[in-house]
């Protein structure tokens, strides 16, 4: 007689794949965590990009939004290293390539020709200043 479970398997033996398979929880994508905060003179984001360098880091400004990629790819070089007679192997690997990419409608009042971006510790801090405000212009009327 066939097995019926839910998933067509023993549920001990999905738990165990579970923890056996990497590709049961970790895949090639993956979002940063991210804030945005406003204040009166400018928009602020802070992206969390841990293990990531400022150069793999994307921004982009494309009709109106700006959008914030990455991709890391593992080099082909990590290959197990030789000591002596012994050869080391991954047991388990959970830090892979990945890549993402999120995009941000900007509001009307953000300056674009003043975008700044750091990047330290992981961190990436976008600051987006606000352009300034165009006071009422007064017309004369001629009466005539």
């Amino acid at each position: 007689m066939k097995d019926m479970t839910l998933y067509g398997t023993n549920p001990v033996d999905l738990i165990s794949q579970m923890f056996d398979d990497d590709g049961f929880f970790f895949n090639d994508f993956r979002t940063p965590a991210v804030d945005v905060r406003e204040s009166d003179n400018s928009y602020a984001i802070e992206a969390e990009l841990p293990g990531l360098t400022e150069k793999d880091v994307h921004l982009e400004l494309k009709d109106g939004q700006l959008v914030l990629s990455t991709a890391k790819t593992e080099s082909k070089d990590e290959k197990s290293e030789k000591e002596g007679k012994n050869q080391n192997r991954w047991l388990r690997r959970e830090r892979r390539s990945f890549k993402f990419s999120r995009s941000f409608v900007l509001p009307e009042d953000a300056d674009t020709d003043k975008i700044e971006a750091k990047f330290r510790d992981g961190l990436l801090t976008i600051n987006l200043p606000k352009k300034a405000e165009m006071a009422p212009k007064m017309i004369p009327v001629n009466i005539g």
